[in-house]
């Protein structure tokens, strides 16, 4: 096996010969990463533990995908250091590359050989045993229900076929730390809820760590811990259960005429702080069910309807960022209309 190999499923040796125990799977110290004057990352800091599923959670924009990339060699950081399996992701990037698995956003794929033959040349690249690669292989495509498609050429795949067989050569060599940046987006429902169930089980089988980034709510409840970002900065990180636990208060939202005068009257007689989110008025309080009976008696405004929930993974972004993630995106894509507006207008 030559040098840019390792054994299928085990761990790069340190140079020692002795590989490091009791080490967490990714370390991240101050990393900063800087894009001319736009600062996508902000000093985080966070280290994944070996066999955790740990989630970035935060919407486009937010910086989980600059921090995958640098955690995969992708990208150099400014500032702040970054460990994976134990080794430096500037110093050492082929022994990193060597201990990972990695689903990017965007495609790539050779769109000219077959479903198998992609997988069959990134199983060359990364050592697995031609003996292992045929039940492997059958494994991660009936996983993505391809395997009767591993024939076809790729360029005669869909959008959510090529995401599936990325996803499945992702996991083909059985990666110490699996990333996946938004792994399910343009996936439906069943495939999505398949790929996790595959995952969950290579994970207890093979104690893989698998770091995510989504900004799906339901894909986080996968993980055992969550870090929320936002602006390029960790506001929040711990299981989904204490975060939800955190805000300790129910959501209520309600549709009203006068959104601005149920949010004025709302401060002034109950003391409660709202705002309008999802064209709704939202604001939370302790035991929801049992305070909507006094909103309906007390509040001068009409209410068209009301929703009372537990609290959400969205709850816990809008209580420590003061929105949701569906406002954030939607604002981040206001702006970029706009600069394609002001382009135009400047005949760009």
């Amino acid at each position: 096996m030559s040098e840019s190999r390792v054994a299928y499923g085990a761990p790069a040796p340190e140079a020692n010969g002795r590989q490091r125990v009791n080490q967490p799977a990714v370390e991240v110290d101050g990393l900063v990463k800087r894009y001319g004057e736009v600062e996508a990352v902000r000093g985080i800091s966070f280290a994944v533990e070996p066999g955790e599923t740990f989630g970035f959670l935060g919407p486009n924009g937010a910086g989980k995908s600059t921090t995958i990339k640098i955690l995969c060699t992708l990208a150099e950081p400014t500032s702040g250091t970054a460990r994976v399996a134990g080794h430096d992701v500037a110093g050492d990037r082929d022994t990193v590359r060597r201990n990972i698995g990695l689903v990017f956003q965007d495609t790539t794929l050779d769109n000219y050989l077959t479903g198998e033959q992609n997988l069959r040349f990134h199983a060359d690249l990364y050592g697995v045993p031609r003996a292992q690669f045929g039940p492997r292989m059958r494994q991660v495509l009936e996983m993505v229900n391809l395997w009767d498609r591993r024939k076809s050429d790729v360029g005669t795949y869909s959008g959510g076929m090529k995401r599936r067989l990325e996803i499945a050569r992702g996991l083909l060599h059985a990666p110490r730390v699996l990333f996946l940046d938004e792994p399910t987006v343009g996936l439906d429902p069943q495939t999505r809820s398949s790929i996790w169930t595959y995952i969950n089980d290579l994970k207890a089988r093979e104690d893989i760590t698998i770091f995510l980034t989504t900004h799906y709510m339901d894909e986080a409840e996968n993980c055992d811990r969550i870090a929320i970002i936002d602006h390029g900065t960790i506001v929040a990180i711990d299981t989904p259960e204490n975060l939800k636990a955190s805000v300790g208060k129910d959501r209520v939202q309600i549709g009203t005429g006068d959104d601005a005068s149920t949010i004025t009257e709302l401060k002034e007689r109950f003391g409660i702080d709202a705002a309008v989110h999802e064209d709704l008025v939202t604001f939370n309080v302790t035991e929801g069910e049992r305070f909507v009976p006094r909103l309906f008696a007390e509040l001068t405004q009409p209410i068209r309807s009301v929703n009372v929930a537990r609290p959400s993974l969205d709850d816990v972004f809008m209580s420590y960022t003061g929105r949701t993630i569906r406002d954030t995106e939607a604002s981040a894509t206001d702006r970029n209309r706009a600069r394609v507006r002001a382009m135009r207008g400047r005949g760009a």
